[in-house]
């Protein structure tokens, strides 16, 4: 029977990064490397690394998410870049989206645990949301899908020039190319990609930045949006 993997030690980015929420960093972190492993929501052998891989790699996000806007994370999974996020951002109001149950429990678990009363945890998937979850600035996502795909989920969801934050990796330029049409339907103005984490990870984190104009989604969701508020309204009333 092969041996549990064991969590490194903290290194001391770490307490840079997450600085007087380090204590609860470091909690969240054994989670992940006991219940998330346990549950199936991260791999084994991803536990010697979850620190340098995971944890710094979703908290560098910080630096291109702008001061005091609401942000849902996509496709939350077991909380990454969501509750890494959060543990750096108090000034941020976070919704962690994730369809499957298994995941929104350990969420829900985290978030009360690790007492991040910023953060909500709604079990969905973005397309049954659209309309009923009030738009937001930004939204973020890590390892969900290509980037034309996750854009169809998660620009529809934003406000007005808002942005959608992907982490990506090293074929990032490639999906931008190749996702030039969609993002364009999709109400897409600009892309752009940014590198974060300097002096905290290496390589850096490589985000993929999509802005939206003043129709986020495109002509389709713009009508979806507002038969879903006029379908809502008409529920209050009732």
């Amino acid at each position: 029977m092969t041996e549990p993997a064991e969590l490194a030690p903290a290194p001391d980015e770490a307490r840079t990064v997450f600085g007087e929420r380090f204590p609860e960093a470091l909690r969240y972190a054994e989670l992940l490397a006991d219940a998330g492993v346990k549950r199936g929501l991260i791999g084994p052998r991803e536990v010697p690394r979850l620190w340098e891989r995971h944890l710094l790699n979703c908290a560098v996000l910080s630096e291109v998410v702008p001061q005091g806007v609401m942000v849902c994370d996509v496709g939350s999974g077991a909380g990454l870049p969501g509750i890494a996020l959060a543990l750096v951002r108090p000034d941020l109001k976070i919704t962690l989206l994730e369809p499957l149950l298994r995941r929104t429990n350990f969420l829900q678990e985290v978030v009360e645990l690790l007492g991040l009363d910023h953060v909500t945890v709604v079990r969905g998937r973005a397309e049954e949301v659209l309309g009923t979850m009030q738009p937001v600035h930004v939204v973020t996502a890590r390892a969900v899908a290509p980037l034309d795909r996750l854009a169809g989920w998660g620009v529809p969801l934003l406000r007005p020039y808002g942005e959608m934050l992907a982490l990506k990796g090293d074929t990032a330029d490639e999906e931008i190319k190749g996702a030039r049409a969609a993002l364009s339907r999709l109400g897409v103005v600009k892309t752009s990609v940014l590198h974060v984490g300097a002096g905290i990870v290496d390589p850096l984190a490589t985000v993929v930045r999509v802005e939206v104009g003043e129709s986020p989604g495109g002509v389709r969701f713009a009508t979806k949006r507002a038969k879903a508020a006029r379908a809502g309204r008409v529920k209050r009333r009732r």
